[in-house]
């Protein structure tokens, strides 16, 4: 496709598009013929762009790999075997690997047909353009499931320099109907009969002024493999909390303890990411409000690749008496709401401290902080906002919420909640516009 100003459509484009591959995974890339997507020269990048002629099979005969994410830009409305070609992709797409669909919107196709009749758009030949909602079965048949779909663009010119702030108006204002010129599918693979894999894992407890939790914390961690770490990160703490984090011993975990540079939950997680080495990371709060025997079942998902992230929620059973203030709840399922609209993804609680996610998700983390500029005081926010943008397969697993039996929590309520507003505004304009 290419538009009076496909310079600026194609810049968008090339960033939604590229935004899904990591330095640390091994991307494919296929383009239809007259595609304006710029190949992008990275050695982690195999880029195809295909032929009129030619038939897509043998133009993707050399591939003799695997692939993290295979990317169809412009392909899937060229080409007259969707599902043949699909099926055969599917071969050289690793397990926990994801297929982008990159496409227009058969919204605007009269729209399209009559800028070719203005001359503003060169002239297309037939295309089956696939509406978002109409391929799914058709995905699901081919054991592929849609972790995230949407629409961008709207108007895709520069218009003396007011395009782009047009085009942004026009996204954020329609973003729930998904109207954009430009739509895409981020799907995965169904799992069946998957092996369950023993993977190592890193369990990042941050701790400060919890003394009376550790012992009993780490002795009720459950058995979960040969491979597993524990990573106490200490904050600053008025009573004994380092010096216990130090004298405990465990037979199936190597414990290792940490001192914070800095204050915060958020600061806690971060540092303890830089030291830790498993496949797979979970945080957990130190204050037993969370069983730590639940940890199976979150590690349960990831092992048998049903989710790349699994986020707890305290908001489905009753919780103990004296576990949330009515404000805390409030707040909770105020900030659930809203996080669910910017994500579009039915969450039910977002600030549990209970999650677990891939070890690759953590670059994907700081890409999304430096995109942000934001801070999140808690980290809940930058973990599961970073997994969605990133189309990272989202799953919830319901926990029962206990009371403190020792210390007070340590959130500054107001502070911190103005901070987390702050930072929604600025996600949504992110998760919502292609800038």
């Amino acid at each position: 496709m290419t538009l009076l100003s496909n310079l600026e459509f194609y810049k968008k484009d090339e960033y939604e598009i590229y935004k899904y591959i990591s330095r640390n995974e091994k991307a494919l890339v296929i383009t239809g013929y007259d595609s304006g997507l710029r190949q992008i020269e990275e050695k982690n990048i195999d880029f195809v762009k295909l032929s009129n002629e030619n038939n897509i099979f043998l133009e993707l005969d050399y591939i003799n790999q695997v692939y993290d994410s295979i990317i169809l830009v412009d392909t899937i409305e060229v080409i007259n075997q969707i599902d043949s070609v699909l099926i055969f992709l599917k071969k050289y797409l690793k397990e926990d690997g994801k297929i982008i669909l990159s496409s227009i919107n058969p919204f605007w196709n009269r729209i399209l047909s009559f800028t070719e009749i203005v001359k503003l758009k060169n002239k297309s030949k037939n295309r089956a353009y696939i509406h978002l909602r109409k391929i799914q079965p058709t995905l699901h048949s081919l054991g592929l499931e849609v972790v995230k779909s949407y629409s961008r663009q709207f108007f895709p010119f520069k218009l003396f320099f007011i395009g782009h702030l047009l085009n942004n108006v026009f996204e954020l204002i329609f973003y729930y109907f998904n109207l954009g010129i430009k739509t895409y599918i981020i799907v995965r693979n169904i799992p069946e009969n998957v092996i369950k894999k023993d993977l190592s894992k890193s369990i990042i407890i941050p701790a400060k002024n919890e003394e009376g939790n550790l012992i009993e914390l780490i002795e009720r961690i459950p058995y979960l493999g040969k491979n597993v770490e524990v990573i106490i990160s200490c904050g600053e703490s008025q009573d004994r909390t380092v010096e216990v984090a130090r004298a405990i011993k465990s037979e199936n975990l190597n414990i290792k303890v940490i001192q914070q540079s800095r204050n915060g939950k958020a600061n806690a997680v971060w540092e303890a990411l830089e030291v830790s080495s498993g496949e797979v990371i979970s945080i957990l709060d130190a204050d037993l409000s969370v069983d730590p025997e639940k940890l199976i079942d979150f590690f349960n998902i990831i092992e048998n690749n049903r989710a790349d992230f699994v986020n707890g929620t305290r908001l489905i059973y009753p919780m103990e008496k004296g576990s949330m203030r009515l404000i805390n709840n409030f707040g909770n399922r105020t900030f659930q709401f809203i996080i669910s609209l910017i994500i579009n993804l039915p969450l039910t609680d977002s600030l549990c401290g209970t999650k677990v996610f891939k070890r690759g998700l953590i670059e994907k983390i700081k890409y999304w902080q430096n995109t942000i500029k934001t801070e999140d005081p808690f980290c809940d926010f930058d973990l599961l906002f970073s997994a969605s943008y990133f189309g990272e397969k989202i799953l919830e697993v319901p926990i029962h919420y206990r009371a403190r039996t020792y210390g007070k929590t340590q959130i500054r309520r107001f502070k911190d909640g103005f901070k987390l507003i702050k930072y929604l505004i600025k996600s949504f304009y992110k998760f919502n516009t292609s800038s």
